[in-house]
């Protein structure tokens, strides 16, 4: 019988605990899950497209705001990857802090 009630005061106390330290940090796990396939897909379209993958971006998501560091070969092709990145769902906003490096 004491077995029972120390089962089921840790099935009760357990969540709350575990709940209370995400909220202590800031996010949720959803919110750090959300983050984590926001920046996946953004690594997918810069990876995807021909002009940008030979260069090094960096992709920073904290809730649904990405920031982009690196270089691009030219800005048209930044603009053209901030447009597809804001497409993503979940994504709140974009902020390109990108340098244009010239392939020689």
């Amino acid at each position: 019988m004491k077995w029972i009630v120390v089962i089921v005061l840790l099935m009760i106390i357990a969540p709350t605990h575990f709940s209370a330290c995400a909220k202590m940090k800031g996010e949720t796990a959803g919110e750090y899950l959300d983050d984590s396939v926001i920046t996946a897909k953004v690594n997918s379209i810069i990876v995807e497209d021909p002009d940008a993958q030979y260069f090094k971006i960096d992709v920073t998501t904290i809730q649904g705001d990405v920031v982009l560091q690196g270089f691009v070969p030219n800005r048209e092709i930044e603009d053209s990857l901030m447009e597809k990145i804001k497409q993503i769902r979940g994504v709140k906003s974009v902020k390109s802090l990108l340098k244009v490096e010239k392939i020689e």
